[in-house]
């Protein structure tokens, strides 16, 4: 089965995936329906986010990336009816989002540093995100 997630300069150095942060988790979420993750990319967009971009990927692969990357992947499936606010999460952004160029700029140092001075966390982040990306690649 394929999901639709939410990437942010997608093809690029810089790619990055839509997560929200939750009580301490860093969720990511994987739309049933491309019209739902399209209505969610307008809905960032209306909050001065970055456009991103749909993209369908198969649902055991985001999986084991969330997985890899410790983020929690959540489906939102089609015709999905939210019963607490924070399953409302899941069908509208936050109200405030976080800076994306923290993201950006941490990608750039790791860029920038080739010592290898990147935590290990990051450097495993660095490595699923590289794994999904030549995944998405192989789509096309």
């Amino acid at each position: 089965m394929r999901v639709h997630v939410l990437l942010f300069d997608a093809g690029t150095d810089s790619e990055g995936i839509h997560s929200l942060e939750i009580e301490g988790r860093t969720v990511v979420l994987l739309f049933e329906d491309a019209d739902d993750a399209e209505r969610y990319a307008g809905l960032l967009e209306a909050q001065d986010f970055p456009t991103p971009t749909v993209e369908a990927v198969e649902r055991s692969e985001m999986e084991a990336f969330c997985e890899q990357s410790g983020y929690e992947g959540r489906l939102v499936p089609q015709a999905f009816r939210p019963s607490t606010d924070e399953e409302r999460l899941m069908l509208a952004p936050p109200p405030s989002n976080r800076d994306v160029s923290d993201w950006k700029e941490a990608r750039e140092a790791d860029a920038s540093n080739p010592a290898g001075a990147a935590t290990e966390d990051r450097a495993s982040s660095s490595e699923a995100l590289d794994a999904l990306r030549r995944q998405l690649e192989g789509l096309l």
